[in-house]
């Protein structure tokens, strides 16, 4: 891993060490984070210290008798608790580990690495690092061959990610560069123009970056952008629309929803994780090419920017409009007009 931080901090340049594959499989060994899971499916996260104890209102356990011990076996408390004993998987890492900034949740990250194509060997940029969920699954992706250039503005949630990421892999991860600062300024720096297969964006206003994007990525190249709210999410693709150098965008959400499964009583779980984020996707067009027409196109009344001071109207959000005849009509078809009470 590379990590430039400007004038923010002295410039870093780890070791670049190759991951070891047997990481995440085997006996547990120091270091390793282990996930606990009680008979009641409470789970804690430890990380394994020789000498050390975990210790809960129903006894303890020692470190010491985990370590060694097959994945995926069971060690008892002192007060007789047995526990399973997991390696958490990246899922359950990312909603276990230290957090600057809200992350993103794992189906949205599987999502992401799904409909953005996220392939071996891909040059992919990320924008917002953070805490770095989304990081360590485009990594995971894209493996030591790729290169992933992750850019964030704030130092403080650099440094968290960093040190998530490099916890997770246990060494810094050879394909990826950390740079603090703005997208904007930075990317047509830092990668050549039309050398990037992939961009995503994790950011308050995606819109604003759709140019330099669109130099850096190359025809055909995805970007896809996490947005939280439907506001944002339609400033994005009136952006790319008006930017003309990029397919008709594809927007989706995903919802996710347990089921409780217990003898006969199936039923879904009472909780679950609904709204998280839109997702909205678009592929870059090559040089030249105009984009073709959308096939419904815009309402009569249909504008981009409505403020608070502009009446809006149903062909503003795209409702179909009844003519004043059908209306007519449909009034008559259906009898004696309504009687107006005293």
């Amino acid at each position: 891993m590379t990590s430039v931080l400007g004038d923010l901090a002295p410039l870093v340049f780890p070791t670049m060490t190759a991951i070891d594959p047997t990481l995440h499989r085997g006996p547990f060994r120091l270091g390793d984070r282990v996930q606990l899971t009680d008979p009641k499916g409470r789970m804690h996260t430890i990380t394994l210290e020789p000498g050390k104890e975990f210790h809960t209102h129903r006894g303890f356990l020692r470190h010491d008798d985990l370590i060694g011990a097959p994945d995926a076996s069971t060690v008892r408390s002192t007060a007789g608790i047995e526990y399973l004993a997991i390696r958490p998987l990246l899922a359950d890492y990312v909603m276990s580990m230290p957090r600057g900034a809200a992350v993103i949740y794992p189906k949205d990250a599987g999502q992401i690495v799904a409909y953005a194509d996220i392939f071996p060997g891909a040059v992919v940029v990320e924008a917002g690092l953070g805490s770095g969920a989304l990081s360590m699954s485009l990594l995971r992706a894209i493996g030591e061959e790729g290169r992933l250039h992750s850019f964030e503005r704030r130092a403080d949630f650099a440094q968290i990610a960093q040190g998530n990421v490099r916890a997770f892999f246990g060494v810094d991860h050879p394909a990826w560069t950390v740079t603090v600062g703005d997208l904007v300024a930075q990317l047509p720096a830092a990668v050549e123009p039309g050398s990037v297969d992939r961009v995503v964006l994790d950011m308050l206003a995606p819109w604003e970056c759709l140019d330099v994007v669109g130099e850096a990525l190359v025809p055909g190249g995805v970007l896809i952008c996490y947005v939280a709210t439907a506001t944002q999410l339609s400033r994005v693709a009136e952006a790319l629309r008006d930017h003309g150098g990029f397919t008709e965008p594809h927007a989706w959400e995903s919802i996710q929803r347990d089921w409780h499964l217990e003898g006969l009583a199936v039923r879904p779980q009472h909780r679950m994780h609904g709204h998280t984020g839109f997702l909205i996707s678009s592929r870059r067009l090559a040089p030249g090419v105009t984009p073709p027409l959308r096939k419904r196109r815009p309402g009569k009344g249909y504008v981009t920017d409505l403020d608070d001071t502009q009446e809006w109207t149903e062909e503003d959000f795209g409702e179909r409009i009844r003519s004043e005849k059908r209306v007519r009509r449909v009034a008559r078809s259906v009898g004696a007009p309504p009687r107006v009470l005293p």
